[in-house]
């Protein structure tokens, strides 16, 4: 697949606080705004009046509340309001469901975007790819990945191994603040790993200071992120030692990977 340009100069992506932990991403052009995944309307509404801007587009990557809950207000804000996700029909509120390959064109603020299918989270998760970034849910976090919650190991290292071919340039918004904890988690898997342990003394400082550790970028996540180095020999032995078993194939070592994160 290859790299689209970076977004037009009139195109800042803003991170709009939701919750404990989300982050609602607003593309917006100084008139125009495309937020993903609004779980909550309130904080949506409050930025675009605060910055003067009118909402044209909701992109939403997966069913879960947190990332669907505002879809109603905001389309009852804002009439013939297009919400674009997941096919299926199990989400109340899109105007057009995509898949795998479809483009998405967003003219209010001069941005298009891929559809890449990514089950694992969930088996109807998506991500939206163009401009260098990838608008990616709950598949792929800094430091981690999401919980399986649907799918199958397998599957979700397949989705990972999908956002791992892009170009090393991309940037990833994913949608929750778990740096902190994810890179904890990684430190325990791979603590000889230079890059990792500064990486975690600048989350470190970062968070210290309250400012967003997202976007992440590919290079660095894949010098880093434990679920996207499950061909490490480093990771391999550790996760190995965890099982008290040879783990001989990635699918096994990521198995035994996210087990050891959702008991961590």
């Amino acid at each position: 697949m290859t790299s689209m340009q970076g977004f037009p100069t009139s195109v800042t992506v803003t991170p709009i606080p939701a919750f404990t932990d989300n982050y609602i991403w607003c593309l917006h052009n100084g008139s125009q705004a495309v937020v993903v995944d609004p779980g909550d309307a309130a904080p949506v509404l409050a930025f675009c009046e605060k910055n003067s801007l009118t909402l044209s587009a909701i992109l939403i990557t997966h069913h879960h509340r947190d990332h669907t809950g505002g879809i109603t207000a905001l389309a009852e804000a804002i009439d013939d309001l297009p919400v674009i996700g997941p096919r299926g029909g199990h989400i109340s509120g899109i105007t057009k469901s995509v898949a795998q390959g479809d483009m998405v064109k967003l003219p209010a603020v001069g941005c298009e975007f891929s559809v890449i299918e990514v089950p694992g989270h969930t088996l109807d998760h998506i991500a939206f790819y163009g401009h260098n970034a990838l608008f990616c849910g709950d598949t792929l976090f800094a430091a981690g990945c999401g919980r399986l919650f649907e799918g199958t190991p397998g599957q979700m290292h397949r989705s990972l191994n999908k956002i791992k071919r892009l170009p090393p340039d991309t940037a990833i918004y994913c949608t929750h603040e778990y740096t902190l904890a994810n890179v904890k988690f990684a430190l325990t898997v791979d603590p000889e790993n230079d890059q990792l342990n500064a990486y975690s003394e600048w989350v470190n400082t970062t968070r210290a200071n309250d400012l967003p550790t997202l976007p992440s970028d590919l290079a660095t996540q894949r010098k880093v992120n434990p679920f996207l180095r499950c061909d490490d020999p480093a990771v391999v032995k550790n996760v190995s030692q965890y099982a008290n078993a040879e783990l001989s194939d990635e699918i096994a070592v990521f198995t035994q990977l996210r087990k050891w994160k959702d008991n961590a």
